[in-house]
């Protein structure tokens, strides 16, 4: 005996995508309002950065020109001059601070990722977590109480560029820890499928694969580096002329040029301080740009 069944589906079990429920209008209502919401905050937040670079970009465009950038730095009082000495400095120290953390970060980075294991590793990244949030002033007098009290050394661009170094070097290892870790299982897996050992994987695949991502956070650590002051001034001292050498000789940066020239009295200097500040916002406005560009795109194309 067969029974009938009906097959019929109730009007009101399925609604279509396109008939509006009653709390359309109230979702939407609340949608509206804290998406303003957002915008306001945003725009209260990026009120202070762009209040910066309107007064730093005002003060301080009719101050650069080519002597500016290629002139030593006059006495305060006096007019022109410029910070050329700071330019190489800066770069010299920046340079050299960065051809040490930025490897030694990718490594630690690489270890942390594809071997770091346990007790060691943790410490690892508990002393970088700790070193990420160290007052740099705290770093600049370390440097000075181990390099140049306790040794041979003098001020000069040695110690600027270990103290900027040290800086530098959290930012690459976390950074680069990240985006490490962002590579796919399945590249790595692959690799070691066709025989290839543990170091060749990580040296042919892995790294290729990260690399956009980990020049995107050793831009970002240069960018932070260019800008310190204050362990400077415990190591690399300062001086009016353009030096070029790496040890025991009192060096100039243009962060320590800037802040011996704003805090003296005299226009002239005050004004130069300015030109300093514009190059210097706009070195690390560029290295940050270049850095987000580049994550950006690295996120994009998936590392290729």
């Amino acid at each position: 005996m067969t029974r009938s069944v009906d097959m019929a589906v109730p009007e009101d079990r399925y609604r279509s995508l396109r008939i509006k429920q009653g709390n359309y209008a109230r979702r939407m209502r609340t949608e509206r309002i804290v998406g303003a919401l957002l915008v306001f905050f945003m725009a209260i937040a990026a009120i202070p950065l762009f209040l910066i670079m309107f007064e730093v970009i005002r003060r301080g465009a009719g101050v650069i020109s080519w002597e500016f950038l290629t002139s030593r730095e006059v006495p305060p009082a006096r007019e022109g001059g410029g910070y050329a000495a700071g330019f190489i400095g800066t770069g010299i120290m920046v340079g050299w601070a960065a051809l040490f953390a930025i490897p030694t970060g990718v490594f630690a980075a690489v270890y942390l990722t594809e071997y770091g294991k346990g007790l060691f590793a943790a410490v690892i990244r508990f002393f970088t977590d700790v070193m990420t949030g160290i007052p740099s002033v705290f770093v600049g007098l370390a440097v000075y109480f181990l390099i140049i009290n306790q040794t041979g050394f003098t001020f000069g661009a040695f110690p600027g560029a270990v103290a900027i170094g040290i800086i530098m070097l959290p930012i690459v290892v976390r950074s680069s820890e990240e985006i490490l870790r962002t590579v796919p299982d399945d590249l790595r897996q692959g690799s070691l499928a066709m025989g290839a050992r543990r170091w060749q994987t990580t040296l042919k695949v892995v790294l290729p694969a990260a690399g956009p991502g980990l020049s995107t956070g050793a831009m970002l650590a240069v960018a932070r580096a260019a800008g310190e002051t204050a362990p400077l001034i415990l190591t690399a001292f300062g001086s009016n002329a353009i030096v070029t050498a790496l040890f025991n000789q009192p060096i100039n940066a243009v962060p320590l040029q800037i802040y011996n020239g704003a805090r003296q009295p005299f226009a002239p200097g005050i004004e130069r301080a300015w030109g300093g500040a514009l190059c210097l916002m706009v070195l690390v406005l560029a290295l940050t740009v270049t850095a987000r560009w580049i994550g950006a795109r690295f996120s994009k194309t998936g590392g290729r």
